[in-house]
């Protein structure tokens, strides 16, 4: 199950997530100072969103290379409201500078991978088995998901 297909709309999710540090870049600069405006309570500001988009980058760095390295790997789900306890700590200029440096890490190894990996099976506690095809959409879907909520705080009044 791939709760971020339905972001993806058919779209091949490399060139989504190709083009996200460029568009996550330009809804950064627009946004300014309002990037620590926080939409309604209890929601993420769009600074927040970056960090956890960089943490999310690094925990796939991780799972990318083990899935592709191990047969039958199991993912390490983690807890996203814990690790975000820390955000106040991280400026969004940092986040998307880790994000976006990993995200080229991470496309350089999808594009130097043999096709037959993305075939291979895997195994998220939570979620079930699936391809790592899937955890490339899942990346590009939740990418999707993030930038239509940085764009809605962006279009808000200040």
């Amino acid at each position: 199950m791939n709760p971020y297909a339905s972001f993806l709309g058919g779209q091949p999710a490399i060139p989504v997530i190709s083009a996200t540090p460029e568009r996550l870049g330009a809804l950064l600069a627009a946004l300014g100072p309002a990037a620590d405006r926080t939409p309604a309570p209890g929601k993420w500001s769009a600074r927040e969103i970056l960090c956890h988009l960089a943490d999310c980058e690094v925990v796939f760095a991780y799972r990318l290379r083990q899935a592709a390295a191990e047969p039958h790997h199991i993912i390490q789900p983690f807890d996203q409201d814990e690790w975000a306890k820390v955000y106040s700590g991280y400026t969004a200029p940092a986040a998307l500078e880790l994000f976006s440096a990993a995200r080229r890490w991470n496309l350089a190894l999808l594009k130097a991978l043999p096709p037959d990996t993305f075939a291979k099976t895997l195994n998220h506690p939570e979620r079930g088995e699936m391809t790592f095809q899937v955890v490339v959409e899942t990346i590009a879907g939740h990418d999707l998901n993030h930038l239509k909520q940085i764009e809605a705080i962006a279009g808000q009044p200040s």
